[in-house]
């Protein structure tokens, strides 16, 4: 494989907010002039990107009248036809607006409750009505600075509260929807909750309806926490939870940076994707990234072009990986045949008591795993 131009077929997308970002930030002003979301669609085209996701007010302005909402929609219709773009995931903003300033669905006050009820199922159809397949769930706001302030146990219940409704809301007007829950362990608030794609998946289990709800890890989030993502993915995946999933880089334990993917953590990158074209992921892979600060609309042009020529990139790595004899010979000789131990019975928990083993010779056993990670350094760098 030598040609990383990006089809349709590997299902890229982007954010109506990521490369609409404006380059603003807590300590400096807008840098770039914004762009409508009909511009966007037609800059995603030009880059080759199969798909736009968005949260409701990016597309329409929290304010907007009926009939204002009406042409927006109309005008972002229109662009989706002329490009062929396609709208595969619709999310709310529950953040942004000072009525959040204590969250939305978790929130203290039952009036926002309610509000934030009322934000989603109007986006739900926005979504619907454009034919998005899975609807997201960040809660920027959910959480707290103080544990004075709330009791997670009310937070919890109020969320599952407000998932359960919007599941029912969703079966009934026969939408088709699958919910993805989005993890972040901090930022805006001190700490957000649920925290993890592990705590997400906890949570899940104990919905009315877990089977319509997933996850839609994020690299920078768990990675913001000091964790290994595609070890939060395979667990999903695992799960049968992996409904989508956001692609960007990011330093460890850092704030949240968005950087484009690939341009960080390569290796962490290059397993990731060895492991979504290994199980033969088949959902989005969206970038949640943002072009630097630095950058004019030209640039951003190229942020959206290397996150997906990176993603080719691995992709190509990937497959070199299981046509390497060398690194496929150290796997098999590491794995070192078939598992002894599978289903129990009452036959083969008496023969394996039985067993002797030789503890001191399992202890003399080592593994080639330094010769085995360099080859893949030398993969990736591209001296092999």
């Amino acid at each position: 494989m030598t040609n990383f131009t990006p089809s349709a077929a590997d299902k890229f997308s982007f954010g109506l907010w990521t490369v609409g970002n404006v380059g603003r930030d807590p300590f400096g002003e807008p840098v770039r002039a914004p762009i409508s979301p009909v511009e966007i669609v037609h800059m995603l085209a030009e880059v080759g990107a199969w798909g736009v996701n968005f949260h409701d007010n990016d597309l329409v302005p929290i304010d907007a009248t009926p009939q204002q909402r009406d042409k927006i929609v109309a005008d972002f219709k229109k662009a989706l036809d002329e490009t062929g773009v396609v709208v595969p995931m619709a999310t709310t903003n529950l953040f942004t607006d000072p009525a959040f300033r204590d969250g939305a669905f978790t929130s203290n006050d039952p009036d926002v409750r309610a509000y934030a009820l009322q934000k989603t199922m109007n986006a739900i159809d926005l979504g619907a009505e454009l034919g998005a397949e899975t609807y997201v769930f960040w809660g920027g706001r959910e959480g707290t600075e103080t544990d004075a302030a709330k009791n997670p146990l009310d937070a919890l219940k109020w969320f599952r509260e407000a998932l359960n409704f919007l599941s029912e809301y969703v079966m009934d007007h026969g939408y088709g929807l699958r919910f993805a829950l989005e993890a972040k362990p901090n930022e805006p608030r001190g700490d957000i909750f649920p925290s993890t794609t592990g705590h997400m998946l906890a949570f899940i289990e104990t919905l009315d309806h877990p089977e319509m709800v997933g996850v839609n890890p994020e690299m920078a989030h768990e990675h913001m926490a000091g964790l290994n993502f595609m070890h939060a993915v395979a667990q999903a995946y695992d799960a049968g939870k992996l409904f989508h999933i956001d692609l960007n880089d990011q330093n460890f334990a850092r704030y949240d940076q968005d950087f484009r993917f690939g341009s960080h953590n390569i290796k962490q990158a290059f397993f990731l994707v060895k492991f979504l074209e290994d199980v033969g992921y088949d959902n989005p892979r969206h970038f949640d990234a943002h072009a630097y600060r630095t950058s004019d609309y030209e640039d951003v042009k190229a942020f959206a072009r290397g996150c997906m020529r990176s993603y080719l990139v691995l992709k190509e790595k990937a497959r070199q990986f299981r046509e390497d004899k060398e690194i496929q010979a150290l796997l098999a000789e590491i794995h070192g045949g078939e598992s002894q131990v599978s289903k129990y019975s009452a036959e083969a928990a008496a023969q394996l008591k039985a067993r002797q083993f030789d503890r001191v010779e399992l202890g003399n056993r080592g593994k080639p795993y330094e010769r085995l990670d360099q080859l893949v350094v030398d993969l990736i760098l591209g001296v092999r």
